[in-house]
């Protein structure tokens, strides 16, 4: 089962796909979207749609884990957040792939065993779970937590 796992942000974007063969976990790439930081939200947005899509398109996942909203004192922060989301959600439907959504408590804890983890331990196991080279960027490596958290969980998909 391929799982791309995604780590929405409106200044960087992580993303990470894996392939769950039994219960040995795969890596198979991951980026991130980083648009201009002066770029209007309607090109962010976009720019993250087109770029997702496309790694969507070319990896076809069977399942997409998105990290869900943490709760923050920045209101602002919060709802362009929440835009992003969307728009990570709705390139996954409408290239009918289900999308799961998990929080960074879950995530953290399923991949690390402590919900309150740090970023630099997240980047670690991820590291270690999947027998990379090197530390992943955080925001990619947030996004393949998602995938390890769903590979692990397998939520299941609501109707």
């Amino acid at each position: 089962m391929r799982i791309l796992g995604i780590d929405p942000g409106s200044h960087v974007t992580g993303y990470g796909l894996i392939e769950k063969q039994g219960n040995y976990l795969k890596h198979v790439l991951h980026g991130e979207v980083k648009p201009r930081k002066d770029a209007l939200l309607s090109t962010v947005l976009s720019l993250i749609f087109q770029q997702l899509s496309a790694v969507i398109a070319e990896t076809i996942p069977q399942a997409i884990a998105v990290e869900n909203i943490f709760f923050g004192k920045n209101i602002r922060s919060l709802i362009k957040q929440g835009q992003v989301r969307g728009v990570v959600i709705f390139a996954g439907a409408a290239q009918h792939v289900p999308v799961f959504e998990y929080s960074p408590l879950e995530i953290k804890k399923g991949v690390v065993g402590y919900g309150r983890a740090e970023k630099r331990q997240v980047q670690i196991m991820v590291k270690a779970i999947l027998k990379l080279s090197s530390l992943p960027p955080a925001d990619a490596a947030d996004a393949l937590a998602a995938a390890i958290c769903h590979a692990n969980f397998l939520k299941e998909q609501q109707i």
